[in-house]
């Protein structure tokens, strides 16, 4: 058992038990902990971006949805008051 100079509360204790118990392997993967010119590693950086690429298209495909839907709410809005020119 380890000497600790004081004791742990419940929360600390609960933190350090999560720290420690995960094995030493889960600390770092390939990319950021391997031979920079193995094969393994080299696949997972391009799926690393691959996975970037494809939230990248998500959160673009959601910011034009609502710039799609404000313009709509203008056209809307100047439809239903009668006028085509007045600008907001």
């Amino acid at each position: 058992m380890l000497f600790f100079p004081r004791q742990l509360s419940s929360r600390e204790g609960k933190k350090f038990k999560a720290i420690f118990s995960i094995p030493k392997i889960g600390f770092a993967c390939a990319t950021c902990y391997g031979a920079p010119d193995a094969p393994a590693t080299q696949g997972l950086n391009y799926a690393i971006f691959v996975l970037l690429g494809c939230i990248a298209t998500v959160l673009m495909g959601i910011v034009f949805t609502f710039i799609s839907l404000r313009n709509r709410a203008k056209a809307y809005v100047l439809q239903s008051s009668g006028t085509r020119n007045r600008m907001y």
